[in-house]
């Protein structure tokens, strides 16, 4: 899901650095206000936190003067201030270089494994203690089991950050019911009747415009975003990257079991045969994301808690559009499931030079965690995130004009995604996105390597970053290499420190069954 930017590294770096600069530089005209004042305070009384995110979505960066701002500020004594990667940089490289600088946001969400960097220097803030003081909502609602994850992804046991916590299927394969009820087939059961489906969608118009246009499926670069062509064959995948699972009883890389290679096999023929948009390894993510809301593509992989949008844009070109989930089609030999991460993923990090905001960083994060603060986190501000329609708070479309809603809640249980999609997702939505979760839910498995900690890793950045494996699935999947390339990979993987990474995530594994 990383943005990249066109051009050699080192004009990335420049680039990059000059932007770190401006922001930066931004950032720092602002100073710090007095100490945070019990149950709210006024304005003075105020303390700016610089809260980090990367991959926003659309809409503008809100200020001091935002009514959601002054809200929240309100209610915790903390003035919310959101900060993000410049237009077009690469957000692991921006966020490594404000390490460098030594000039870091009070709390960030870690991505790239920056959690660990900061933790092995020194530049983490232990939490166990200041949780449950400052974010006793927070302490309390995720369970055990996810801090005893994070415990084991330190090497002293301290609590570092907080994770995300997602206690149901996050991911789920998708199709087009009315492309399918138009070439008349029906639901594919195998990976035989998905590939005839495919061809379907190829070959008979279902997006009835006349030409020739359908993208049967479709991913994203790098191979993202198309995880159910993995999937069906017991690959465990995250957003295209292998992840780890158990095979033949022991944890292992998913990207070097027999599993992988069949599924590039598959992936291969499709691509072959144009069912697979020739485009994969090109689309950026906004332009994978108009060919699906264009009607250009007929099965996806993605998010339902997000299809409304989507959706949205589909009606505009397709008033008798629907989307469903699809089961995990079927292969001979293997048990295909729906990867399910739930705990141990960092969200949350509060840098040691940001200690001295800690308490206030902690306040602030424990808004978002409070119950009693959930309908104001759902809709927002009239007129900024809602409007009111027949008495009833409707969710406003995103828009470039239009400042993001503040949020730091990452915890989901069914009975969250239950009331968010009640009263988040339009009336004549509402049953097509619960019966996506209905189908994904019954295909998902939550991964053995759930909570694997990225110090797994440390010396291997090309493991981590699974750039050998996208090399060699890009390759041969557009067929520029032949498939006996993959035990290449193989070999290859486990000579440059596979082997040692594989010790290391079994080590952990028996640690953590314990």
């Amino acid at each position: 899901m990383k943005k990249r930017l066109f051009g050699k590294k080192g004009a990335i770096t420049a680039a990059v650095s000059l932007l770190a600069v401006t922001v930066l530089a931004g950032c720092a005209q602002t100073g710090d206000k007095t100490p945070v004042a019990e149950g709210g305070a006024q304005n003075d009384k105020l303390v700016q936190v610089k809260v980090f995110k990367s991959h926003m979505g659309v809409g503008t960066i809100p200020d001091a003067n935002n009514a959601h701002v002054k809200y929240v500020a309100e209610k915790t004594g903390v003035e919310y201030q959101l900060t993000t990667t410049p237009p077009g940089s690469e957000p692991t490289e921006f966020l490594n270089l404000m390490i460098a600088s030594n000039d870091l946001p009070d709390i960030l969400r870690p991505i790239g494994g920056i959690e660990q960097t900061l933790i092995k220097q020194g530049g983490a803030l232990p939490l166990e203690d200041l949780l449950p003081k400052y974010a006793p909502n927070v302490w309390k609602n995720i369970p055990k089991e996810a801090w005893d994850v994070v415990r084991s992804a330190s090497p002293d046991g301290h609590i570092y950050y907080v994770p995300k916590v997602f206690l149901v299927p996050e991911r789920a394969p998708m199709i087009r019911k009315d492309w399918l009820d138009k070439v008349g087939l029906p639901m594919p059961k195998t990976a035989a009747d998905y590939k005839e489906v495919l061809k379907a969608f190829r070959d008979k118009d279902p997006n009835g415009n006349g030409l020739k246009d359908e993208l049967p499926t479709s991913g994203r670069e790098f191979g993202k975003w198309m995880d159910h062509l993995f999937g069906m064959y017991g690959v465990a995948m995250w957003e295209g990257s292998p992840e780890w699972d158990l095979y033949d009883g022991k944890i292992q890389y998913a990207g070097v079991t027999p599993n992988m290679k069949a599924a590039i096999g598959y992936i291969r023929e499709l691509y072959a045969e144009k069912l697979l948009d020739n485009e994969t390894f090109l689309n950026k993510g906004d332009v994978w994301q108009a060919k699906i809301n264009n009607n250009l593509v007929g099965s996806w992989y993605h998010l339902p808690a997000s299809v409304r949008d989507r959706y949205t844009a589909m009606l505009k070109g397709a008033p008798d559009a629907y989307i469903v989930g699809m089961p995990m089609p079927k292969v001979d030999g293997f048990q295909g499931f729906v990867t399910m991460k739930t705990m141990g993923e960092p969200e949350w990090i509060i840098p040691a030079a940001a200690k001295n905001k800690a308490e206030a960083s902690l306040k602030l994060l424990d808004f978002f965690y409070d119950t009693s603060n959930d309908e104001f986190i759902r809709f927002g501000i009239e007129g900024l995130q809602h409007q009111v329609v027949n008495g009833k708070k409707v969710l406003l479309p995103p828009e470039d004009s239009r400042p993001l809603a503040l949020g730091m809640r990452n915890l989901t249980t069914k009975e969250d995604m239950d009331i968010r999609i009640k009263e988040t997702i339009p009336e004549n939505m509402q049953k097509m996105v619960q019966d996506i979760f209905t189908v994904n839910t019954a295909d998902a498995r939550r991964i053995a390597g759930d909570g694997l900690p990225n110090t797994v890793y440390e010396g291997f950045p090309d493991i981590q970053s699974h750039k050998l494996f996208q090399e060699y699935l890009t390759k041969i999947v557009i067929g520029e290499w032949p498939m006996a390339k993959f035990d290449e990979f193989v070999d290859r993987w486990n000579k440059s420190g596979g082997d040692k990474v594989t010790q290391r995530a079994q080590e952990w594994y028996a640690k953590v069954k314990k």
